[in-house]
């Protein structure tokens, strides 16, 4: 191999080593972190120097960039994510655990996030294994939850009746021409590499499961929200300038530590189209 892989927990997550992604990459190392990618979830780097059209180009290598919806506000570059905190905010992008933008009919397989100030401490952000959230349910719970479908939209991220716009730097559509996406998903997703399955619930995004009501779906969702980010499914990244977290968002979950409040954080992402 040309890089190195060296697993950062038990659960998932996997720092690599011996390669400069700014730089054009053959694709012998491209297959390489492709691997990686697929057998630790998430994988991350250090130390690198990204311009806007490197970041780009090191994406490209795995598949089509992803539009987000929410975030068009007529900027150029719409296929970035600016992710900044403020001193002062009161909100932060991905405060919560979620997988990436699932009330969307496909969504994206994957994220490149890239450092470009953050705090000497605090700002950390968490990952969970959800093929290990679904290995660990009882035989019971997985017959059921097999044949669930699960219903997706993004109401409580964007719109005019978040308010999210006045707490925190980092802007998102609240304009009156707004309109919610939603779509089902299956809440047991088989991850079309791999064959293996894993949980798909998220809190942020899902709302109920199709055909039931919301306070028939709560109890259930409210057990399954819980058990995917069990400490032993999760692995904790400590940011510093220049390092690259590139998580597959088919079979994890994640969530930035709201924990610094009087310091920048200014990151920039792009989304690989599943």
């Amino acid at each position: 191999m040309t890089i190195s892989v060296t697993p950062l927990s038990g659960a998932l997550g996997a720092e690599i080593g011996g390669v400069d992604v700014s730089m054009a990459l053959d694709d012998g190392t491209v297959a390489e972190i492709r691997q990686a990618l697929l057998d630790h979830q998430v994988i991350f780097f250090r130390d690198q120097d990204l311009d806007m059209a490197q970041h780009r180009a090191f994406t490209l290598q795995f598949g089509e960039l992803f539009v987000h919806p929410n975030f068009q506000l007529g900027q150029d570059n719409a296929e970035f994510v600016m992710v900044r905190r403020e001193p002062g905010d009161l909100r932060i992008i991905g405060e919560d655990w979620h997988t990436d933008t699932t009330m969307i009919a496909t969504p994206p397989m994957g994220a490149i996030l890239y450092a470009l100030e953050v705090p000497d401490a605090g700002g950390d952000t968490l990952f969970a294994n959800q093929y290990l959230a679904y290995d660990a349910l009882s035989n019971g719970m997985k017959q059921m939850l097999d044949r669930l479908s699960a219903v997706h939209n993004d109401t409580r991220v964007a719109g005019p009746g978040t308010g999210l716009n006045g707490q925190r730097a980092s802007q998102v559509r609240e304009d009156a021409d707004w309109r919610p996406t939603e779509n089902a998903h299956a809440v047991v997703r088989t991850h079309p590499e791999t064959g293996r399955k894993c949980l798909f619930v998220n809190r942020v995004y899902v709302h109920h499961f199709e055909g039931m009501t919301v306070a028939e779906s709560q109890p259930l969702l409210d057990f399954l929200y819980a058990h995917a980010i069990r400490p032993e499914f999760t692995c904790r990244f400590r940011w510093r300038p220049g390092s690259i977290a590139f998580w597959d968002n088919r079979c994890t979950q994640h969530i930035a530590v709201n924990d610094v409040h009087d310091t920048a954080r200014h990151m920039r992402r792009t989304q690989i189209a599943g």
